[in-house]
């Protein structure tokens, strides 16, 4: 595939004994917007986090295989795993703001990367929450807790946390799971603006999220890689019987 900014190669993963991906060959493009969905424990969120090697952190895990990201194995030794996850940001299913202000909460990353310039951190702040639809709900209330915010502005002020250190690649894992529909729609919409800047590699429970957000869906069922197509294709001709009986609900 040309412009490929993450492929995977034959990647395995065990978590112990339990072999939790099989053979995963995928390649996502450059400023795209992916969709990982499938049934509960089939692999995907386990597939997501391999990407900026959140996996590191759960002990007796095992990986073979090459995740490339730019064309390099993020595996190797001596990959800087600090300056993979600047470049390959994450948010969570649940909106984790730090128990500080607002602007804070998006200047932390600057700050933790050595940025000293106190104009600059106000510039990126402001500009990061124009990016994340934000910064006119709390632009008068900068020094407020982020912790203060509803569900929906708190998952917002998270995307703007991860924008603010300038990453290409956004990874998220089920970010509309604790929101209500309305916050639901703006983050979706978000997702699509963002998208012109950003690789986007989203897990969503949600097919109807998949179907509105995504360039192209990939369909994971117990831990193998079903098909991987254009969202299009996937929910109205999948190549595969599994595919269909989870998009039409005859299980999953």
């Amino acid at each position: 595939m040309t412009n490929s900014k993450i492929t995977t190669r034959d990647v395995n993963f065990w978590y112990g004994s339990f072999h939790a991906l099989k053979n995963i060959s995928l390649s996502i493009e450059e400023k795209s917007v992916v969709a990982f969905i499938g049934p509960s424990g089939c692999g995907k969120s386990t597939f997501l986090r391999l990407l900026n090697r959140m996996n590191d952190l759960i002990p007796d895990t095992r990986l073979s295989g090459e995740v490339l990201i730019d064309n390099q194995n993020i595996y190797e030794k001596g990959i800087e795993v600090d300056e993979l996850r600047k470049k390959v940001g994450m948010v969570f299913q649940r909106p984790n703001p730090f128990p500080k202000s607002i602007f804070e909460n998006v200047a932390y990353g600057l700050r933790v990367n050595g940025v000293k310039d106190e104009s600059f951190i106000r510039q990126r702040v402001e500009e990061t929450l124009k990016g994340a639809a934000l910064w006119d709900e709390v632009k008068d209330r900068l020094s407020q807790p982020g912790t203060g915010l509803s569900g929906g502005q708190q998952q917002r002020l998270c995307i703007a946390r991860t924008i603010a250190v300038s990453p290409e690649v956004i990874l998220m894992d089920e970010p509309c799971s604790a929101l209500d529909p309305i916050a639901t729609a703006k983050i979706e919409e978000l997702i699509s603006e963002l998208s012109e800047q950003y690789t986007i590699a989203i897990v969503t429970h949600s097919m109807q999220q998949a179907a509105r957000v995504s360039d192209r869906t990939a369909y994971f069922h117990l831990g193998d890689l079903i098909e991987v197509n254009s969202t299009e294709k996937v929910f109205t001709q999948p190549d595969h019987q599994l595919t269909e009986a989870y998009i039409t609900g005859r299980f999953g």
